[in-house]
């Protein structure tokens, strides 16, 4: 089975540590590095590194907004990387939320949907070599064309998605779908709307790979700690991150559960709003405790149809903790 990680994001991760990390998946068999983005560090840049560090195994934004940067500075950066790599690159996009957006980036949370596809057709067309006469909603373009061949004329093209439209729009147009925080009982029903848009364009739903990002912190010796340091993570993106996994959760049939969450948040509570990520919970979103868990919940997304299981690290998680996570689920989905 195919499993990728997202680099740790610790505010004061050192660039040997990433180096590091980079080279110990790529030896344990792990089939890709993801870069996250939000208000940190910048991940084109971090990519450089990466790829100048590793050889074989592939890398992706993880994600990148279409609110950030133009779709041809996208496009420009990608096929840069894609060069630098020898052709091993991922572009994951997404188009956050209006918190980050307007607060961070100091503009209008306006037409995503659409401003994801037109980043789509204008990042394809850019990276075919083909001069960029475009005209959509949002964008006006003509005259020009890459200076430079990469050296794939396709690049897969992920999309971060959750809510419906969202998701046919993913169907319609993704090389991969990039969930986070959909309960495993809910990944049926999610790719019957990615199902949809796909058909709606004569395209075939298997075509699209699926790569959720999981929640994940093994320990041998301190399981318990594992799985609150996993619960407060998804606290987090509960209770501050807008509200798009507070309406996943909903969705899916947890909201008895999003609710004690986003509630105890709003509160400043935020032991509280641990304690309300049940287990039942943590288990259907993340893998969390010991090696056997992880084997097992690898294990179950693998019968739940998904592709690539994308592994996230809270930032809570120490170092000997990703290690650990690290080499655990290779020796026993990977290396076994």
């Amino acid at each position: 089975m195919k499993i990728g990680i997202v680099a740790p994001y610790w505010n004061d991760i050192t660039k040997r540590e990433l180096q590091a990390i980079a080279r110990l998946a790529e030896e344990l068999g792990y089939h890709s590095i993801w870069v996250p983005e939000m208000w940190g560090r910048d991940a084109f840049s971090v990519l450089s590194v990466l790829a100048l560090s590793t050889e074989k195994i592939k890398l992706g934004t993880g994600v990148i907004s279409v609110f950030s940067r133009t779709p041809a500075t996208i496009a420009q950066a990608i096929a840069t990387l894609d060069e630098i790599s020898n052709g091993r690159m991922i572009l994951g996009l997404g188009t956050s939320g209006p918190a980050v957006i307007e607060n961070w980036h100091g503009l209008k949370f306006e037409k995503p949907l659409q401003r994801t596809r037109e980043y789509v057709e204008i990042i394809r067309m850019i990276l075919k070599g083909e001069r960029v006469n475009y005209s959509g909603d949002i964008f006006k373009l003509k005259g020009f064309r890459l200076q430079f061949t990469p050296p794939r004329k396709e690049i897969p093209i992920y999309i971060a998605s959750l809510g419906p439209k969202n998701l046919r729009l993913t169907g319609e147009v993704a090389d991969g779908w990039i969930p986070f925080l959909i309960p495993r009982s809910g990944f049926k029903d999610a790719i019957r709307e990615i199902a949809s848009g796909a058909e709606a364009v004569g395209r075939r739903v298997e075509e699209i790979t699926v790569s959720p990002y999981i929640p994940v912190c093994i320990s041998r010796k301190d399981e318990e700690t594992s799985k609150k340091i996993v619960k407060e993570h998804i606290a987090y993106y509960i209770g501050s991150m807008g509200t798009f996994y507070y309406k996943t959760l909903c969705r899916y049939g947890f909201k008895k559960e999003a609710d004690s969450i986003l509630e105890a948040w709003k509160q400043a509570n935020k032991s509280q709003a641990i304690m309300s990520v049940t287990d039942t919970l943590l288990n259907s979103v993340a893998i969390a405790g010991s090696p056997k868990e992880g084997r097992e919940g690898i294990e179950e997304l693998k019968r739940e149809g998904i592709d690539l299981p994308i592994l996230i690290f809270p930032p809570k998680a120490s170092r000997e903790m990703v290690r650990e996570t690290l080499v655990s689920i290779a020796l026993e989905c990977l290396l076994a």
